[in-house]
């Protein structure tokens, strides 16, 4: 097939599963185009059956802000026609579905077909939003095939819109092949000492994703135990937490590492994840954790119990419950034969439900199914 993809460049979720997507389709013999306003921080090396097709958008005195999604209809339109592209597959209702179906009407075509993946944000936040909501709706209305990351997300989806079409949930996944391959063991002492515990928390640094908390829990579990934590990632939050890392007296205890391309070379040094937001639609980087054979704490809330099974690969706690959380931690960390069964349970289910190459094909059976009608 030849199939376009129109995704977020950027570190997060949806940036994540769209590349390993595009690079996995590519490897099985597809043809594929991305068409981004960047190149994904994942797809920066030359790779076979692979191209990227990078949006410009002008800036004139008229315009306040600059029109991206119009933007983005156009690179769509000239792709589709200098490619011959079967479909294009939507990352995010807004724009990338819209801005899909804008350039399908623009093509006058009836053989172009409009896929949408919905990953969370575009529901949980934009599409609750008045400005946006009829378009979030319209756009999933009109795409000849959508699917979410999550049953949690599907139902969300069909509550907040009254979605009458069908909704495929096809979850989020791992290469666990490269978890497997990376050899090099984790240089910990760049971050703690041999008898010290590490523990992890990486995100956008978003306020939903309550980085605040994975300190506060990390601060009262270095009282019982010796301990260090790596914060990975870049946003908003980041100089909230670095004062509140400061407050604590835990400056030099806490690693912040910043954005990470690729998590398992890290992973492979925790011994324990923390995952405290507010809300998750899947949690993929529970998932990740899970991959590298890592046990997650993480709240009870939205996709995240499809991703870490309570009392086998990590424990699930209310949003906020700090002092909970710390047990759960002190728990694993304390009880050496516990935390192995979690570690064998965690990449066993990685393996087992969220591969890659069982992933993949759920989404060629899709594709190919709303080509055929």
């Amino acid at each position: 097939m030849k199939i376009g993809i129109a995704c977020y460049p950027t570190h997060g979720g949806s940036g994540v599963v769209a590349s390993e997507l595009a690079l996995g389709l590519a490897k099985r013999g597809h043809e594929v185009h991305i068409v981004s306003y960047a190149t994904p921080f994942r797809l920066g090396s030359f790779q076979e059956n692979l191209f990227i097709h990078e949006v410009v958008v002008a800036s004139y005195p008229l315009f306040r802000y600059p029109p991206y999604a119009l933007s983005l209809a156009t690179k769509l339109v000239d792709v589709a026609q200098e490619y011959s592209l079967d479909l294009i597959h939507s990352h995010y209702a807004v724009p990338h579905a819209a801005s899909a179906y804008l350039a399908k009407k623009i093509l006058g075509s009836e053989t172009l077909k409009i896929i949408t993946t919905l990953h969370g944000t575009d529901i949980t936040l934009v599409g609750v939003d008045e400005s946006f909501n009829r378009v979030v709706q319209f756009a999933i209305e009109e795409s000849d095939g959508v699917t979410a990351v999550s049953q949690y997300l599907r139902a969300r989806t069909i509550e907040e819109f009254q979605i009458q079409r069908p909704i495929q949930v096809i979850p989020n996944f791992v290469d666990n092949a490269r978890y497997a391959k990376s050899s090099t063991p984790c240089a910990r002492e760049h971050f703690a000492s041999p008898d010290e515990k590490i523990l992890m928390h990486a995100s956008n640094f978003r306020p939903v994703k309550r980085v605040g908390d994975a300190v506060r829990v990390f601060e009262r579990v270095r009282r019982k135990i010796p301990a260090k934590l790596l914060l990975a990632g870049e946003g908003p939050e980041r100089i909230f937490v670095q004062q509140l890392v400061k407050e604590l007296k835990l400056s030099s205890d806490v690693h912040f590492l910043g954005e990470q391309d690729y998590l398992e070379e890290l992973l492979k040094c925790a011994d324990l994840f923390l995952l405290p937001s507010e809300q998750e639609s899947f949690g993929l980087v529970a998932l990740e954790a899970h991959a590298g054979g890592v046990p997650v704490i993480a709240t009870r809330t939205g996709g995240l119990p499809e991703v870490v099974v309570e009392g086998k690969t990590g424990f699930l706690v209310p949003v906020g419950e700090i002092e909970e959380m710390t047990q759960k931690a002190l728990l694993l960390l304390t009880d050496k034969d516990l935390h192995s069964s979690f570690q064998r349970n965690a990449r066993k289910l990685a393996q087992e439900q969220f591969d890659i190459h069982s992933i993949i094909p759920q989404y060629e059976s899709f594709y190919e199914g709303v080509l055929d009608r």
